[in-house]
């Protein structure tokens, strides 16, 4: 898989990195990524691994831009109020990096359509905004052998962990929390959604090329008031009913 002289100049920096080089941007270049959930997570995100040449994206959400959206979902712009996010999302990404693919689904992802939805690609990228999304994507990816980068972020506070396997997503959260939030209900700082939506993009891009220690097992939790980060390990639920040993 070669490269125009385009390409060469657009992917550069990218080019003379020992850990990615002309091999880890050819693995780019033929990577299929899903993102669930074009919103705050979903829209850096996306945009990150548009700019790097991520092959073929494909998003998948149902909503359509709003302007209170704008606060924190730099991938849209005032005229696209109103009109269907992955539409909105696919049309820059597209004047963002001609040289991607980017597939827009707008449609819900929920336990009869995750299935569907994860095939043919090899990695998922999960931003979306409620548990019920969540546990179905991790149960897709568990089933497809994929890996699942999850992001979340709420009020000043942000995580990222990364799921292949054992432990999956339902070791973290084995059922719908009682005391659940929305950031509608309790806000966020719209920054935070960059900052998360990146990593998650830079953790996408370790997976696709093989560089560094991505965060398998491990959740990145950030603090944004007191600008402090820290890591745990998760690990496998015995009695998981996703990824369990039943």
């Amino acid at each position: 898989m070669g490269f125009t002289d385009d390409e060469v100049d657009r992917y550069a920096r990218h080019l003379v990195l020992r850990e990615i080089g002309g091999p880890g941007q050819q693995k780019l270049k033929a990577a299929r990524v899903l993102i669930v959930g074009a919103g705050g997570l979903g829209s850096p995100a996306a945009l990150y691994l548009a700019a790097a040449g991520v092959g073929r994206i494909t998003l998948v959400d149902p909503d359509r831009v709003s302007l209170s959206n704008l606060q924190r979902q730099i991938l849209y712009v005032e005229s696209d109020v109103g009109r269907p996010k992955t539409l909105a999302a696919r049309d820059h990404l597209g004047d963002l990096n001609r040289h991607v693919e980017v597939i827009a689904c707008n449609q819900a992802l929920d336990p009869d359509t995750a299935a569907g939805l994860v095939a043919g690609h090899d990695l998922v990228l999960d931003g979306c905004d409620n548990f019920e999304t969540r546990f179905a994507v991790s149960d897709a990816c568990v089933a497809a052998g994929l890996p699942l980068v999850s992001g979340a972020i709420g009020r000043w506070t942000g995580q990222v962990g990364v799921f292949a396997g054992r432990p999956c997503y339902r070791c973290l959260v084995p059922d719908l929390p009682p005391d659940a939030e929305t950031c509608q209900a309790v806000g966020v700082v719209g920054a935070l959604a960059g900052v998360i939506g990146a990593l998650m993009a830079l953790e996408a891009i370790k997976l696709i090329v093989g560089a560094g220690r991505p965060l398998t097992g491990r959740l990145l939790i950030h603090d944004a008031l007191s600008a402090e980060t820290r890591t745990v390990l998760v690990g496998p639920d015995p009695a998981c009913p996703c990824c369990g040993p039943a």
